[in-house]
């Protein structure tokens, strides 16, 4: 192999050398003047016409190849030549774009997954104690109460909206049963200008915001008093005062959203960040990948959160992917990621009260996981128990319920009793059936704004299907509801 005296410029005729054969050519001038060598292979060739070039073993003596000479360029494996192996070799990297690489003379393949697994952070265990040197972020009694509070009226509201589901007064509905701690202990963690683009588990946000029973009751009879003017499906929350964007059926399209909206503040310098959350089914969908990799490209403030409570409806995580859950698919886009346990309304208030910091501070995303248990079904079109156990159910509902476990350290602060849970329990189930008995008597909205809040003028297409709708209901009227003004 040539010989040059610094590292750089051996590297370069390796390169020139291999680039030549690569090329087929048969001819060489020079090796710094040209890129052709002989074609007959790595061990070597004949030197046709051409200018002599300079080669020997390192330390050696060089010695001129003329035309039609043969020379080994290319020591083989067994070759006691020196020149083949460069110990110093194994150090040298590549500064690529992304970052510096170290080569190996090694194949080593990464591991598919850790022996070890991301621990989950928590704070209280199952008696509802703080666990010994655990990292706490403080929560006032006003603040703790409210959490309180707020987990009971969506697990008191959810109870009697299934209901009313089954009783034929809503079309569908959907709770969080069993996963109370997230939505609501998160919400109290945020601030009023943070951006929420939430699933379809998170009505513990928009309570927690200001929304009223009577407006969630609304929506889900779809009237006239309803946001969404009765053109959404049930659940389907939104609320522009409350920073909270409206529910989308298809799963994860939220996230990349989130991550523009995160993108959107960056660029108004406000301190604020966005909030998207999504289950662990929402994490096999592309929209999840893209939103991350978005999001840590453009360095936004974003905080994704994943419930992952085991299921995408009849889907356990053990048939969704191999890795160690979602936590460490942050780490592949570069974005830092923590584990919570979150059926501990304590320790999801202070990783998101963290993550939202970091977030904001460092204008960089952060991943969330929280591990939890869908209690109750997927919804009012499922039954659970033809893909899992009635005991495995109820073990999680009572033996890690998060609003027991939350309850016991509340009152043990001294901040809660059983007469104040007894008052609590009952007036909020009374508050829930009167929004319900009001959300069912006042009126639907009427046909034309079936139409409406789309274009600014009205388009002849949409004026031929609003005729067409009404010829219909003219011609059979039993098909249609009597309550809608027509």
């Amino acid at each position: 192999m040539a010989h040059l005296i610094s590292k750089s410029r051996r590297l370069l005729e390796k390169r020139i050398l291999f680039s030549a054969i690569l090329d087929g050519r048969s001819k060489v001038s020079s090796v710094f003047q040209s890129r052709m060598i002989p074609a007959a292979g790595f061990c070597g060739g004949k030197l046709e016409a051409g200018d002599t070039i300079l080669v020997g073993p390192r330390g050696g003596r060089f010695k001129s190849i003329k035309s039609g000479e043969q020379v080994q360029f290319f020591p083989s494996s067994s070759s006691s030549d020196e020149d083949d192996h460069h110990d110093d070799d194994i150090t040298e990297g590549l500064d690529f774009p992304g970052g510096r690489v170290t080569f190996t003379p090694q194949k080593s393949f990464i591991s598919e997954s850790s022996a070890k697994r991301v621990p989950c952070y928590r704070v209280l265990d199952d008696d509802g104690y703080i666990i010994r040197g655990s990292e706490i972020e403080q929560v006032s009694k006003e603040v703790a109460v409210k959490m309180y509070t707020g987990m009971v009226t969506i697990q008191t509201m959810d109870n009697i909206f299934y209901e009313a589901q089954r009783q034929g007064r809503i079309s569908f509905y959907l709770t969080s049963s069993g996963e109370e701690a997230i939505g609501i202990a998160s919400a109290a963690a945020l601030m009023p200008d943070d951006v929420v683009l939430p699933q379809y588990r998170e009505p513990g946000v928009l309570l927690w915001r200001g929304f009223t029973l009577q407006e969630f009751a609304n929506q889900c009879f779809g009237n006239k008093q309803d946001y969404g003017k009765g053109r959404q499906m049930p659940i389907h929350y939104g609320s522009k005062k409350h920073n909270y964007m409206t529910i989308s059926s298809p799963i994860a399209t939220q996230l990349p959203q989130a991550a523009g909206a995160a993108y959107s503040l960056k660029m108004d310098k406000k301190e604020a960040c966005v909030v998207a959350y999504t289950g662990d089914g929402g994490t096999s969908e592309g929209d999840f990948h893209a939103a991350l990799n978005f999001a840590a490209v453009m360095e936004v403030p974003v905080v994704f959160i994943c419930r992952n409570n085991g299921w995408a409806i009849s889907t356990p995580t053990t048939e969704q992917f191999r890795s160690d859950g979602i936590v460490v698919r942050g780490q592949a886009y570069g974005i830092r990621s923590i584990r919570v346990d979150g059926n501990d309304a304590l320790a999801v208030y202070g990783a998101i009260s963290t993550a939202r910091k970091m977030a904001i501070s460092e204008k960089k995303p952060i991943l969330v996981e929280a591990l939890t248990y869908r209690v109750g079904h997927h919804s009012t079109s499922d039954d659970s128990t033809k893909y899992r156990t009635v005991n495995e159910i109820e073990h999680w509902k009572t033996a890690r319920s998060p609003i027991a476990r939350y309850r016991k350290w509340v009152q043990r602060n001294g901040w809660w009793s059983d007469e104040a849970e007894s008052q609590l329990r009952g007036d909020i189930r009374k508050q829930v059936l009167q929004a319900i008995q009001l959300a069912d008597r006042t009126e639907k909205p009427p046909l034309e704004q079936l139409f409406t809040d789309v274009y600014e003028d009205f388009p002849s297409n949409l004026r031929e299907q609003e005729k067409s709708l009404r010829e219909t209901i003219r011609r059979h009227p039993q098909d249609y509801p009597p309550d809608v003004p027509v």
